[in-house]
Parts: C-alpha cells; sequence; structure tokens
C-alpha cells in the first residue's frame, strides 16, 4: 500500500488549546481492498464546534466518517478522542467515548416500535448529562409523538430520520455525526431536520455534517473541509471557503 500526502489549496490552521479538542486525526488512510481511498487526511474537531464535510459523491466523505468511526479494517493513521488514543478502537468503543452516529440509511430497527428504538439507545453523557431525555426528544419531534406504538418498517423515510437523531441525542453524546440526513426526504421534512440541527449546534453539541446543500451546511458549520478523491483540498472557516471562487469547482456545482 503507498501513502501519498497533499497540502489542501485553501488552509486555515485554526488554532486550539489540545483541551478543548475533542476529536483529532493525523495522515489518515483508508482503502478498500486495493482501492486507496483516503490519502494522508488530517482532521479535528473541538467541543460544541461543527464541522461541515463537503465533496463531490465518492471523494471519501463517509469513507472519512467510518474511518474515525473504526468501522474501515484498513486503515492506517492516528486518532484521539478525548486525548485517548482511538486508531485502532472498535466501532462500540468510540460510542462509549460520546460519539453518536447518524448513518445514512438511519439504521432503525425495524421490528422495535419507536418508544423502544429510543429508550434502547437511552443512557446519560460521559459527565452525567441528561439534556435530552425521552420527553425531550417527543417534544422535539411531535410527529415521533403520533407514532409512539409504530414499529419502525411503518414510518416513512422523513419519520426514520427524526427517529434516528432522536436516538442518536438520547446517548447524551459530545459529538453527533450526521451522513446525509435530509436525503430523499420532503422539503418541508428537510427545513424540519435542518431546524433541528441548529438547536443541536446551540446546545453545545459537536457536530459533524455531511449534506448535498453545501449552502446550509456552511449556514449551520464554524469551519469546513472539502473532499477531493480522498485529500483535503480546502479548509478552514465556513465563511472563507463559502467565499472561495474555487468552491464550486471542487463541488460540481
Amino acid at each position: 500500500m503507498s501513502i501519498q500526502t497533499c497540502k489542501p489549496l485553501i488552509w486555515e490552521d485554526i488554532k486550539m488549546p489540545h483541551s478543548e479538542l475533542l476529536v483529532e486525526a493525523h495522515d489518515l488512510h483508508a482503502w478498500y481492498g486495493s482501492s486507496h481511498v483516503l490519502q494522508g487526511i488530517d482532521f479535528k474537531i473541538g467541543r460544541g464546534e461543527t464541522v461541515g464535510l463537503l465533496g463531490r459523491n465518492g471523494m471519501g466523505k463517509s469513507t472519512l466518517i467510518r474511518t474515525l468511526l473504526g468501522h474501515i479494517k484498513q486503515r492506517d493513521g492516528h486518532i484521539t478522542v478525548r486525548g485517548k488514543d482511538m486508531s485502532k478502537a472498535k466501532p462500540h468503543e468510540g460510542a462509549r467515548m460520546g460519539i453518536a452516529y447518524v448513518p445514512e440509511r438511519r439504521g432503525v430497527f425495524p421490528n422495535l416500535s419507536v418508544r423502544e428504538n429510543l429508550i434502547m439507545a437511552a443512557r446519560r453523557g460521559l459527565d452525567g448529562r441528561n439534556d435530552w431525555p425521552y420527553e425531550r426528544i417527543l417534544e422535539t419531534f411531535p410527529r415521533l409523538q403520533e407514532r409512539i406504538g409504530n414499529m419502525g418498517n411503518q414510518l416513512s423515510g422523513g419519520e426514520q430520520q427524526m427517529l434516528s437523531i432522536g436516538r442518536a441525542l438520547m446517548t447524551h453524546p459530545d459529538l453527533i455525526i450526521l451522513d446525509e440526513a435530509t436525503e430523499g426526504l420532503a422539503p418541508l421534512i428537510v427545513e424540519e431536520i435542518w431546524r433541528v440541527i441548529a438547536t443541536i449546534r446551540a446546545s453545545g453539541i459537536a457536530t459533524l455534517i455531511v449534506d448535498r446543500n453545501y449552502h446550509k451546511v456552511l449556514a449551520n458549520s464554524d469551519r469546513a473541509l472539502v473532499l477531493q478523491k480522498g485529500q483535503v483540498v480546502m479548509s478552514g472557516t465556513a465563511k472563507t471557503i463559502e467565499q472561495s471562487d474555487e468552491l464550486t469547482g471542487y463541488l460540481g456545482v
């Protein structure tokens, strides 16, 4: 496996005290068989920070997420969570460190009711926080209250996405990762999801967002990274990225 390196075209190295770093990764590489997908990526996210992850399909966004979470077996590089080395950690170990994941395909348990899907995930945060109890989830997602006895496979796509986000919040995470949270949803549901994302951000939970609507991503992020062919080609504040003339070229829009 050959390792190549790349420097981003735009890089604003946002300095933050080590104590404020939640997740930090250096020189990440990942492979699917002989295909070298991630090629030397550096990544960091601080406590309470929101980072947008942009790029066309197939550029490595989901692979980066899955590498950070330990889902990719063929990986190399250094990852720390809350200062602990998690480079070789398994997915459940990351969850125990306060990372919640809302996958692109939602991951709702089809044979459990809405209530059961939520309750099975409930636990206090690492510091004992209980800011997102069952009652608050139902207040945030009134539609789930209406479907509380329905099985997971009886929900619409939008309802399943609400349930997936609500279940993640009930773990009281320090970081929530949203991979294409609005993909394929009706416009009214999409607006509801972005409203909830803004609420999550305001609550102080760090958030990593992947979504095709880059305007919305940047409007709801502190910083952003743009990937191309498994490398970071742009990185900086959301405002700097949005104002860059190169952005639309990398996104193919």
